[in-house]
């Protein structure tokens, strides 16, 4: 880390080099504006009004050249950090100035041509003893600044040490910045170039086709759509009256999406008309991926609001827009892009993810009405568990066969539609990999162990014995677990009474007694029901291999 001083001190350096190489461009640019004819020196001295006074003639197209080259050489004179004499703080503006006054002379043109090299012979020459004179400084502040960053990583991690600089650095600030003025510069240029008038969709493609055409500027791109996501989750959070700052994570997340996508697609290689369609092709899959950080929001809300049993009717109303949003903005989104374009492997990823939207907020609205039915039962709802274990059964299921689809979807793009794209065919490969790990091997996995812990539960529960009416009139308490009546009861071997979902939910956890941490059931029995699963993961696997065989 720099401290002010310090960086004063690089920020001069950089001015003084900058202000070097506009005054040598200067220099060319007033030079390339000579005539022939005349000289400006033979003008003045025959007083030849006429073409002092001309406004295409030389004399007009000097001055403001000088005038420049004047304010650089001073501004330089202040700034610059090389040895600062008497003799070189007088002679770097005339430095400055030598070329321009050069052309005045009549000299012939190849001569002055040179000027503007040994124009910047002195300033170069005190730049350069600037540097040399702190390098040693350099040196050390730069085995400082790297010993502070080992020391970071080893402490925090790497991954601490990149989002520290990052934000230190302000970097989504400063891409947000550049990617704006070189907008605004297209547009100007846009605008005084353009002999015609310009209309507002042409002109929005174009600036949006030039806001990607290199890695720079789309990261520019990158950090303005992180910005937009960020407050689209932040105006949603304030309108579902939520407190939790779970959308923190929307605007990075957008942000890398939105990238690799671009990578993957390789944008910036494309012409300027097939990348304005990738464009728009990228942006629809980002919209549905915020569809689903929308859902991830508004999902939490919906099963707080039921479980607690919130009277407010104003945060159940606004949860329920928000889902009726969910659900028909990827209709309307699908419509529009089915009725426009022709089947293609992007349509068909638009159409999985909108589909998978859909699916999800059906769940979430099944699970909620569920619970907001049970809460208004005066009894205990003893087959609540299992549909709400059917319902989310249905929605990962239909998660996982998109899953698959979208793998193949992927595989199909990676070998039939990136011949060319080799950067973007392995980052491709590399999502691949990632997203058949995570969301198909894993899920596959989790889906598995809670269907052979609820299977086992079942048969444990099975194994047990039923109240009857008038052993739970003797009992006459509630379920220990749940705390509510009992209309039927599982009674375990230390004769304890239990609802049966209760202790089904129990035993998934340990096969103790939650009272007296007795067994709840026979070891033999216990032998007896892991042996059957056994069996049965046996006779899966067998079947599997007969089908792969086959």
């Amino acid at each position: 880390m720099l401290w002010t001083r310090h960086l004063v001190i690089v920020y001069m350096y950089i001015i003084s080099v900058g202000l070097i190489f506009l005054s040598y461009w200067s220099n060319l640019s007033a030079i390339a504006l000579i005539k022939d004819g005349p000289s400006l020196l033979e003008d003045i001295l025959n007083v030849n009004i006429p073409r002092l006074t001309a406004p295409d003639g030389t004399a007009v197209s000097l001055l403001p050249h000088f005038m420049l080259q004047w304010v650089m050489g001073t501004i330089f004179t202040y700034i610059h950090l090389g040895p600062k004499h008497n003799w070189t703080q007088k002679a770097i503006p005339f430095a400055f100035l030598m070329p321009l006054c050069l052309a005045t002379l009549p000299i012939p043109l190849k001569i002055v041509k040179h000027a503007p090299t040994f124009a910047a012979v002195l300033p170069l020459v005190l730049a350069k003893i600037a540097i040399w004179s702190a390098s040693f400084d350099i040196f050390k502040t730069l085995i400082s600044g790297y010993r502070h960053a080992v020391s970071f990583a080893e402490n925090f991690g790497l991954s601490a040490l990149v989002e520290n600089e990052w934000q230190r650095l302000n970097v989504p600030c400063v891409l947000r910045a550049f990617w704006t003025i070189r907008l605004i510069e297209q547009f100007a240029t846009m605008t005084f170039e353009s002999q015609e008038s310009l209309t507002f969709m042409f002109t929005i493609q174009k600036l949006l086709v030039t806001g990607c055409e290199t890695l720079i500027a789309l990261l520019g791109m990158t950090s303005i759509i992180s910005i937009i996501c960020h407050y689209i989750g932040k105006l949603f959070q304030m309108f579902l009256m939520s407190e939790e700052d779970e959308d923190k994570s929307i605007g990075t997340v957008s942000a890398i999406l939105f990238y690799i996508l671009s990578l993957q697609t390789g944008l910036t290689t494309l012409q300027p008309d097939k990348r304005f369609i990738r464009l728009c092709r990228n942006m629809c899959l980002l919209v549905t991926a915020l569809l689903h950080f929308l859902h991830n929001m508004v999902s939490p809300i919906l099963m707080s609001l039921s479980a607690s049993h919130n009277p407010s009717r104003k945060r159940h109303t606004r949860a329920l827009l928000v889902c009726l949003f969910l659900l028909s903005a990827p209709i309307l989104l699908l419509i529009t892009l089915w009725s426009r374009h022709q089947p293609s492997t992007w349509l068909l990823a638009v159409t999985v993810f909108s589909i998978e939207v859909v699916v999800k907020v059906l769940v979430s609205l099944a699970t909620y009405i569920l619970f907001l039915l049970d809460a208004r039962r005066q009894t205990f709802w003893e087959r609540l568990d299992d549909y709400i274990y059917y319902i989310k059964a249905f929605g990962n299921s239909v998660e996982f066969c998109f899953g698959i689809f979208l793998f193949f979807n992927g595989a199909w793009i990676l070998i039939f539609e990136s011949e060319h794209n080799y950067a973007g065919s392995l980052i491709r490969g590399v999502m691949l990999i990632v997203h058949s790990y995570f969301n198909i091997w894993c899920e596959a996995k989790a889906g598995w162990s809670v269907y052979i812990k609820r299977r086992t539960a079942v048969q444990k529960i099975s194994s047990l014995s039923e109240a009857s009416t008038a052993e739970l009139q003797n009992f006459d308490d509630v379920c220990a677990i749940c705390y509510q009546e009992m209309s039927s009861a599982k009674i375990t071997r230390c004769k304890h009474y239990f609802h049966g979902v209760c202790l089904r939910k129990w035993l998934y956890v340990q096969d103790k007694c939650p009272l007296c941490h007795e067994i709840v059931i026979n070891q033999d029995l216990k032998a007896e029901i892991i042996k059957v699963n056994d069996d049965a993961q046996v006779d899966e696997q067998h079947h599997q291999q007969q089908v792969l065989e086959s």
